[in-house]
């Protein structure tokens, strides 16, 4: 089939949950994920690290900014225009509305994202090697920009996320196309940003869906057989059942903790790993990229 390409099986949240948390390393031992970013500011990201560390400290473990779940890492009268009265980070819908009046302050961004860049390497005691944020907020200005100012102090500069698909992809992958659209439309100027600054990452970053179509067997092998590239990310949301979740992740009814469980089972499944097979894809840690010439976004 040629030169082998590289997939990254990156899941999103860890710490989140102590069951979320306990989903990756189980997946992560059995060689289905092979990076995982932490979300520090979450109640539970202490005693998820000292799991991970009791795992062998598999898979390579990142960092997740967040400013949508959660109290920040800072105290809420520090970042006034990120909280909402009950001092915990305002929901995505509402970020994006103070984000387009203008009401989000940019230093109060800048301070928030160096406490959690700070209490990442408390935790887990060197700098993060990987970042994506939390519901994908980097596609967001000026948010994006403040973080690779943020992570640019960093030596070497880590891994980031380039949110951007394949718009082939959107014609013939189901799920979510309005949300998977919109996002990479924003990302491919994060992505040129971040290749210009030097910052490395995969040519192309899929995964993201809406609830229902994880319960296909073929969500994955679907993706993997049509996406082109070399270095590819595939982002997902794995975890045994979480009852932490409702009401900070999810609400009743919306399939998002079901989802989690879904993804687990699929991702354990030996169809998986055929399929990346199948697709000319060899599982990849960040650490262990063999980027060549795709630093850059075209």
């Amino acid at each position: 089939m040629g030169r082998q390409r590289q997939l990254i099986v990156m899941a999103d949240d860890y710490g989140i949950g102590a069951e979320t948390s306990r989903g990756i390393l189980d997946l992560a031992a059995r060689g289905a994920v092979t990076g995982s970013v932490l979300l520090v500011n979450s109640p539970h990201a202490e005693s998820a690290v000292a799991a991970w560390r009791r795992a062998g400290s598999r898979p390579q473990l990142g960092w997740h900014p967040c400013l949508t779940i959660d109290a920040p890492v800072l105290p809420p009268d520090r970042v006034p225009s990120l909280v909402g009265p009950d001092g915990r980070f305002l929901k995505l819908g509402q970020l994006v509305q103070r984000l387009l009046c203008r009401r989000i302050r940019p230093a109060e961004v800048e301070a928030e994202f160096h406490a959690q860049l700070r209490r990442f390497h408390d935790l887990v005691g060197c700098p993060p090697g990987l970042v994506n944020s939390h519901h994908h907020v980097q596609v967001f200005s000026p948010i994006g920009a403040i973080l690779e100012q943020v992570l640019g102090t960093l030596r070497p500069l880590p891994y980031l996320r380039r949110i951007r698909e394949p718009w082939r992809l959107l014609a013939t992958v189901p799920g979510a196309r309005l949300k998977r659209g919109f996002l990479s439309l924003l990302g491919r100027g994060g992505a040129r940003r971040q290749a210009t600054t030097g910052f490395p990452g995969a040519e192309w970053h899929i995964g993201i869906t809406d609830p229902p179509y994880v319960a296909d067997p073929e969500f994955f092998a679907r993706w993997l057989r049509r996406t082109p590239g070399r270095v590819v990310e595939l982002c997902c949301h794995p975890g045994f059942f979480d009852a932490t979740l409702a009401g900070r992740d999810c609400t009743p009814g919306d399939g998002h903790q079901l989802r989690r469980v879904r993804e687990h089972a699929l991702l354990r499944q030996p169809a998986f790993r055929d399929a990346c097979h199948r697709a000319g894809f060899a599982l990849t840690a960040v650490a262990d990229l063999h980027l060549g010439g795709v630093t850059h976004a075209a």
